[in-house]
């Protein structure tokens, strides 16, 4: 059962998910690592098993994982408007950030200093990301089976990269068929789950997300806002997967059929949206910053990025609130639990591959994909390792696992570490 007897007291709950906003810098693996810390490690608010029934369940849904695991956290504690909030704040530290740096970008080009300041932070996530692989590997694979599929999803995704979705749907289907057919206990009844309730929330929530929408057709049918918000609304429905999974059709399209931006242009966005807090996907208010400075000014682009950020984070609201209050029913059917625990072990091979490739891309400056006996691996040129990033991942290392300090203290000392290398050089 939830450890919390009574509603977590709003003060706290809103400093609680204002942190995890602010910490949510390096992708899905360590957003989800800074949640499972502040929330379980910290606060014990939750069970852990809890947490990665519901970890399973945002997996399967399109848009941002994390943030859908945010929401739904917010919503477990604090109900709807709860959930909204922690939604909200997760997204909003670094929509700032990106918003800033996008002004910044437009107005003067590139920007070094935050680029140094941002390579210590990736630095630093590389070893967060690896403790919470550590511990989240002891909670969910606790057979041999648990392993093989955990396995199993990495090699499918590292070595042959198979579709994220492909990979979920598979374990799904497996845990469904072999793994087991023993019930977990309830997990609470946390909101009335009905088919009635479900239908009303989905319609309130598809109303928030298209009026504005559809007024902006209505008003500037041919209009650059309509058709980001239309574009991007597209995006979101079918981001399965993730941001990674999308961001070809998203750099093709921007780039090459809607001539938003350059190509430069794309690659700086994704730069940026590699280094600021929050889920990668807030390339998108890049893209509609960029697209509306270049169509009209600082008025139209602050609008567009607005749109995009819309569009792109509203349908994630949607999926929860309509799917949420269905996670304990279906966590007391053997067969769906059974799958449910199959597709926890595979997310665990997900994020190991995630976290590889991140370290991949943070320590060395050229890593190429490269097809060999039918496999498609990255391969890191081990010419291009930079030492200083490493030198940094190892300081943060050893701050966090030999003294213990917590996530701030140690992504401030990788800064200042990269800031004096970059100094020293």
């Amino acid at each position: 059962m939830n450890r919390v007897s009574e509603p977590v007291a709003f003060s706290v709950f809103l400093k609680t998910f204002f942190k995890i906003g602010v910490l949510s810098f390096g992708g899905p693996a360590s957003q989800v690592a800074v949640m499972q810390r502040v929330v379980i490690d910290e606060r014990g608010w939750l069970e852990e098993r809890e947490f990665l029934s519901a970890l399973s369940f945002c997996m399967l849904l399109p848009g941002p994982e994390a943030m859908q695991l945010a929401t739904w956290l917010g919503w477990r504690l604090r109900g709807t408007v709860g959930g909204v909030i922690a939604g909200v704040l997760f997204v909003l530290p670094g929509a700032l950030v990106m918003g800033l740096l996008a002004a910044l970008y437009v107005r003067f080009g590139t920007l070094p200093l935050v680029g140094v300041l941002f390579v210590g932070v990736k630095a630093a996530v590389i070893a967060v990301v690896i403790g919470a692989l550590i511990k989240l590997s002891k909670r969910a694979l606790q057979d041999g089976l648990s392993r093989g599929l955990a396995a199993t999803a990495f090699v499918a995704m590292f070595v042959f990269s198979a579709p994220f979705p492909v990979v979920i749907l598979a374990a799904g289907l497996l845990g469904l068929l072999w793994v087991g057919d023993d019930a977990e206990p309830s997990l609470g009844n946390h909101g009335t789950a009905s088919v009635s309730r479900s239908l009303k929330t989905a319609a309130v929530w598809v109303a928030v997300w298209w009026t504005p929408l559809l007024l902006l057709a209505a008003f500037d049918p041919g209009g650059l806002l309509w058709q980001l918000g239309r574009f991007f609304s597209t995006l979101a429905v079918l981001s399965f997967g993730g941001a990674y999974a999308v961001l070809a059709w998203l750099a093709q399209d921007a780039v090459v059929q809607y001539q938003w931006l350059t190509t430069a242009q794309m690659i700086d966005g994704l730069g940026l949206a590699e280094t600021t807090p929050g889920p990668l996907i807030l390339v998108t208010e890049f893209v509609g910053y960029v697209a509306g400075s270049g169509q009209g000014g600082v008025g139209l682009a602050i609008a567009a990025a607005l749109v995009t950020l819309w569009a792109t984070f509203i349908p994630c609201f949607l999926w929860i609130f309509t799917g949420a209050p269905w996670l304990d029913w279906v966590c007391r059917q053997p067969r769906l639990t059974s799958a449910l625990r199959a597709i926890t072990a595979a997310v665990v091979g997900v994020m190991l591959n995630l976290s590889v490739w991140f370290a991949a891309h943070v320590l060395f400056s050229e890593v190429v994909q490269t097809t060999r006996f039918g496999t498609a691996m990255p391969y890191p040129n081990w010419a291009t390792i930079d030492a200083a990033v490493v030198l940094v991942f190892v300081v943060s290392a050893v701050a966090l696992f030999r003294f213990r300090l917590g996530v701030v203290s140690v992504l401030g000392l990788a800064c200042a570490v990269s800031v004096a290398l970059h100094h020293m050089v």
